[in-house]
């Protein structure tokens, strides 16, 4: 009896190591499946942000390239938009001003019609 457990014992183990084994095929798949798009992905958002550094002479992007390109993007538009805060607040102070001038063309309007 004894060694009828041992056997089935083995042979559970022998079970547990094959589904061990299918689950690590099914992983590595996976992996090299995820490695795949990542590669694909580096490589669009390089041909998006900088049309020629993508697969130039059908090298790999590496990760650094495309951290590197999208921090220059991100500083661009950070650039971006303090230049347009800085416009904007341009336009308002000349905005003021016009109307300060309207209102001392009306002001002068109103005098000279008064004078005549």
């Amino acid at each position: 009896q004894a060694e009828e457990e041992l056997k089935e014992a083995c042979a559970r183990q022998a079970l547990q190591l094959q589904e061990m084994g299918r689950r690590e095929r099914l992983l590595r798949a996976d992996a090299g499946r995820a490695k795949e798009q990542l590669e694909s992905f580096k490589t669009q958002v390089m041909r998006v942000c900088s049309p020629a550094a993508a697969g130039v002479a059908g090298k790999a992007v590496t990760e650094q390239q495309v951290i590197e390109k999208v921090r220059q993007i991100s500083d661009e538009n950070q650039q971006s938009h303090e230049r347009e805060k800085c416009l904007q607040e341009e336009l308002s102070s000349r905005l003021s001003k016009e109307k300060e001038a309207s209102a001392s063309v009306e002001v002068f309007k109103k005098s000279l019609w008064e004078l005549q």
